[in-house]
Formats: C-alpha cells, structure tokens, sequence
C-alpha cells in the first residue's frame, strides 16, 4: 500500500488510480467482467450482491433462515455460503442454527441448504486453500464442520477444545486453522490435516474475531475486556504482545502487502490503521454507525467496512485515508466477501 509520490504529476496521477471506479463515471459492465462484493444483511435475512465500481447494489438474495451472519465466496466466484447462525448474539439465549444456504451468483437465488446434523450454531466459513473444502465453525458443538461442496454435505468435524468458536482463520497453506472462542476468551490452535487442537492460547476474559498475517506469523485477536489487540506467535502458540487501541476493537483484517492490518471499533465508529512493523496505531478513520467487519481489495487501495446501524459500508480509500462513498445494503450489515471478475 504506496501512497507516496515525490511530484505533483506523479501524485496526480496517482489519486486518480485510488479513486477511479470508486466515485463512478465508469461504464456499467456483465456481471462476467465486473468484480461483486457480497454483504450479508442479518437484519434482513438477505445478501446483498453489489458492484464496487459503481457503488450499486445489484440483487438483494433472501438466505432461507434466520439469520446469516458470515459469508463466503466460492473459488470459482459462482457461489456464495451463508452458515444460519440463530437469531441470537454469541452466548445469548435464543434459536440455534444447523444449516449453510448456498446462493447461485449467476441466477441470484438460493439453490440449496446443507444441514449439520444438529443444532450448531455455524458461524464463520472459509474455503480452505489445501482442500477447497469449506470450514465452518460450530459453536455449540465445540468444532468446525468441513463440508465437500461438490457433494454439499458434511464430510468431517474437527475439535477447537472450547466453546463458542466463533470465527476461524487458516493458514496460507491450509495446515492451521484459529479459531476466537469468544466467552471462554481463548484462541485455539488446530492442526487441520491431523485433526487436533495444538493449543488453547489464553487471551482474556472475552475475545472478539480473528485475524492472522500474510506471512502466517502472526494471529491477532480484539481483547473484549480492555481495548488491546492481542498478538499471537504462531511458532509458539503464545501470545506475543499486546497493542493498545483506541477503543475496543472487533473486525479485523492485514492489507494484502502484509503492512498494516485495519482493525473496526464499533462503540467509536472508527476504524484504525496499525503499522504491523512498529505495532502502533498510525491513524484512525471515522466511518458509519457500528462498523463491524471490513475487506481490503486485492490491489490494497481500497477497504470496505460493513455498518451495521447505517445499513451502509463504508468504502476508504486507503491513499488518502477517508471515506469516499457509502453503499446502501441491508439492516444490520455484516460478513464481506470478495469475488474477483476472473473467478465467475
């Protein structure tokens, strides 16, 4: 993420390269050659299919249950899956889900539901980059489902050792997976291809999400207790260090140059930006009401911050370090996912 020029033309030049396609003025293409982000609307039970380059909600999807949380994009960029959480927050009283929606991105319409088995409470999913199996945590059973989504059904279960294992990331080989453990305050350490919790890494009293780095050095997880970021070294499964932050900190996710990592503060509605080589907080970016989960586009330019009050996400540039548009989706706007126009 270069954003410094050494000239007035070079600078010029390079401000419309940030912001081209992100305040329009561009011709509508197919949906075949135009990147989609993908939005999950929990209040609305619904995904939102929306075209980034000219901010314009697409189709608006109803997921089939209530209600979705999480979702994520197919390698191939044809499908989306939701997992049903349950119409509850994470430890609180209420419906417990047990299926994942599948959503055609070309016909935009649900074309299947795959249950788990049992109630679940499946949350956070990832296609592994091993496998191509998609991994969803299961909080109430203490584990993540791998679901084959050729055959779409459940083919194995794996153990996180604590419960509420609400959201998941995997290592860039596949190997590893962590998992947040929101109420036990933990976060587990998983060998995915033996099947086995490598550690149960002590936080805090509550966590919330997870990251890990570009170069899988590092997870870093939201202290819920006190506003720090917790920073786990994953050769030795303990936690490193820990950075302070302006506020409590929530969705979290590295630029794809492995710089920063940008961090979402819903009771500040900010976003921070942390220099992962200093580990301090360089700037601080104020956005909608509740920003809950945020996306950096593959060239780094650009992030997207999904606000749950606002019904809206915020897209930063992140040249200039301030919203340039908001995009209207659904109420209670959550998980992001990205599909790149080369994979549909």
């Amino acid at each position: 993420m270069r954003c410094a020029f050494t000239t007035v033309i070079l600078l010029v030049a390079a401000t419309t390269v940030c912001t081209m396609g992100e305040l329009g003025g561009t011709i509508p293409k197919s949906d075949a050659n135009r990147d989609l982000l993908l939005v999950v609307n929990k209040g609305d039970r619904t995904l939102s299919i929306v075209d980034p380059e000219s901010g314009l909600q697409l189709a608006v999807v109803a997921v089939g249950g209530t209600t979705g949380h999480e979702v994520a994009a197919s390698p191939d960029g044809r499908t989306a899956w939701v997992p049903i959480y349950g119409d509850s927050g994470v430890g609180s009283p209420g419906s417990d889900g047990r299926t994942v929606s599948v959503i055609d991105l070309k016909s935009r319409a649900m074309i299947a539901s795959i249950d788990l088995g049992l109630p679940s409470r499946p949350h956070c999913a990832i296609f592994s980059p091993r496998n191509g199996r998609l991994y969803v945590t299961s909080e109430l059973t203490r584990s993540i489902k791998v679901i084959d989504p050729t055959a779409r059904r459940v083919v194995d279960s794996i153990p996180t050792g604590a419960p509420e294992s609400h959201m998941l990331v995997i290592s860039s080989d596949g190997e590893r997976g962590y998992t947040a453990n929101v109420g036990s305050g933990t976060v587990s350490a998983i060998d995915l291809r033996k099947k086995v919790v490598s550690a149960v890494i002590p936080v805090s009293t509550s966590v919330q999400r997870i990251a890990i780095s570009i170069d899988d050095r590092w997870v870093f997880t939201a202290d819920q207790a006190k506003p720090e970021l917790a920073v786990i070294d994953t050769q030795k499964n303990t936690v490193k260090t820990r950075v302070p932050l302006p506020d409590l900190g929530l969705g979290m996710t590295p630029t794809h140059d492995g710089r920063r990592l940008l961090i979402t503060h819903p009771s500040s509605d900010s976003v921070s930006v942390l220099d992962l080589h200093s580990m301090k907080v360089e700037q601080v970016i104020h956005v909608p009401a509740d920003p809950q989960e945020i996306l950096v586009r593959p060239d780094d330019r650009v992030a997207y911050v999904s606000c749950d009050q606002s019904k809206q996400v915020a897209v930063i540039d992140l040249c200039s370090a301030r919203v340039v548009r908001l995009i209207d989706v659904g109420a209670a706007a959550d998980g992001l996912a990205w599909v790149a126009a080369s994979h549909q």
